[in-house]
């Protein structure tokens, strides 16, 4: 079994998907593909060069993401979770899983999808990519989750692992990167949850601020890393200071 893409899945809330869908077209410079699914209630935002890796998904319990590891036989590795201690959900031609602390990802077939598509330029001058799904982790469960998504992946774990913020080494051309952080112990979250990391470096991330304020994000809090966001469907987010080019923090 083998990971060859991956696609960040935003879950928003019905009275609030519209606006949500607008915000993220606009700062991810894409359009949106025909709504699909029983209800339309799923749609992929497509690229203006590379491969879809950013789809939206009305969700009554929403906002919140999920993961789609697409790969190259969809029952191998839905028994290669469930053997790392995953729990199956449901099954059609994907199959929805939790991983041991509670986080939903589906397993999905290869699509096709081989090329990572470029950062986007803004009206004011920000460089900017959607390029990482951080695994928010109760501190508890951190070392299982951090084995289980290595594992799944075969993705290695880089950096020390006694750190609040561990990556997983991401295979080139993948188009996002899977962080692991430990959450404090004053969190009161009690399963894994997640979110997306915007990279937009250097002076770059003040005018990135701005442009997803522009489209009716707004500041939750800023960190000398990283710009905390919430967009206009209440899906909470983080500009970072990695480069939109090259995934690393300028020197």
């Amino acid at each position: 079994m083998r990971v060859v893409w991956a696609t960040i899945f935003l879950d928003l809330p019905e009275d609030r998907f519209p606006d949500g869908v607008a915000f993220w077209q606009a700062v991810t410079a894409t359009h949106l593909s025909a709504p699909r699914g029983p209800g339309g209630e799923f749609a992929t935002l497509l690229p203006g060069d590379g491969d879809a890796f950013l789809r939206v998904q009305r969700f009554d319990d929403g906002p919140r993401v999920h993961l789609d590891l697409h790969v190259d036989d969809v029952s191998a590795a839905a028994a290669h979770a469930v053997a790392l201690g995953a729990t199956e959900l449901h099954r059609e031609e994907h199959v929805v899983l939790a991983s041991p602390g509670g986080f939903v990802f589906c397993v999905v077939p290869d699509g096709g999808e081989r090329r990572r598509p470029a950062p986007v330029d803004g009206p004011r001058g920000g460089r900017a990519r959607v390029d990482q799904l951080c695994l928010d982790i109760p501190a508890p469960l951190v070392d299982r989750e951090r084995a289980f998504w290595s594992a799944l992946t075969g993705w290695a774990v880089t950096g020390d692992t006694t750190r609040e913020l561990v990556p997983l080494a991401r295979p080139d051309g993948m188009p996002v990167r899977l962080l692991l952080q430990r959450l404090g112990d004053d969190d009161g979250r009690a399963e894994v949850t997640a979110h997306v990391d915007v990279a937009a470096a250097g002076p770059d991330r003040d005018d990135v601020v701005a442009e997803h304020e522009d489209q009716g994000a707004e500041v939750v809090a800023r960190f000398a890393r990283w710009t905390v966001m919430r967009d206009p469907a209440g899906l909470v987010y983080c500009l970072t200071g990695r480069s939109p080019d090259t995934g690393v923090v300028p020197v």
